[in-house]
């Protein structure tokens, strides 16, 4: 499964956690790496059981779940940038003062204020996600959502599309089948998004590619390869060195 789609499906425990555990193995919903069960891990001279393992992968790569949450996109996580850097110094543990002196900014008086205001907004988020919940189970005819990819540059209605919709794109666009000839690169905004996510899943998600290697999975599939590099960039799907040396999807 898209690990897009894995970590939006997620509980908040397992978000939490930074993995799900399934029958085989274990799967970290902030990148895709996966663990497999019934092997014993060496790292620096210790030992791990699997999921021990998925744990230490999670420190060494994206220091804590918190951190990797907090670095998402403000549209992920309907913080401000003020917001996201103050609960980033909640979290490391540092007092009113030490907030306010790093900050240079009002009084700990103010950062008491941003406590309340961030518990404000909490108890509006579990009001939120009961009614959410209440909402599916009241009315389970409602077609999903195409799951936004954590990294999306923008976030807005380019991304309200259900699954039934990507998929009828997805035979007007490829006709012949993903991975065979695109037959025109649309001009609306969240057709790009199904076309461009398409393209994605074609890609390695664990590899660096070269350019030359990159056009060879994308010429085929369209002429303008350049194009489609550049909007893959551009919407999130990728990322690249300053340099184009080497391009990556995005987790």
């Amino acid at each position: 499964m898209d690990v897009n789609q894995l970590f939006w499906q997620a509980s908040i425990d397992d978000i939490k956690q930074g993995y799900t555990e399934e029958r085989t193995h274990f799967t970290c919903l902030l990148c895709g790496e996966t663990i497999e069960k019934g092997i014993i891990y060496p790292h620096e001279g210790v030992l791990y059981e699997a999921e021990k393992f998925m744990q230490l992968h999670i420190t060494a790569t994206h220091q804590s779940v918190f951190h990797y949450l907090n670095g998402l996109n403000k549209k992920m996580t309907g913080l401000t940038d003020h917001q996201s850097h103050i609960l980033r110094l909640f979290y490391e543990g540092k007092t009113d003062q030490e907030i306010k002196e790093e900050l240079e900014i009002g009084s700990a008086t103010t950062i008491r204020h941003h406590r309340f205001a961030l518990k404000e907004k909490e108890r509006q988020a579990k009001t939120f996600l009961a009614m959410m919940e209440l909402l599916k189970e009241h009315d389970e005819k409602v077609d999903t959502f195409v799951p936004i990819h954590k990294t999306a540059t923008m976030v807005d209605d380019r991304y309200n599309i259900t699954l039934t919709e990507e998929q009828q794109l997805l035979e007007k666009f490829f006709p012949s089948g993903i991975g065979k000839e695109l037959v025109r690169f649309p001009k609306r905004e969240k057709h790009k998004i199904v076309v461009l996510r398409a393209i994605t899943k074609l890609l390695d998600d664990s590899k660096h590619y070269t350019e030359k290697e990159l056009t060879a999975v994308i010429q085929p599939i369209y002429e303008d390869y350049v194009q489609i590099r550049r909007y893959l960039i551009e919407y999130g799907f990728m990322n690249r060195k300053d340099d184009g040396s080497a391009y990556w999807v995005k987790k």
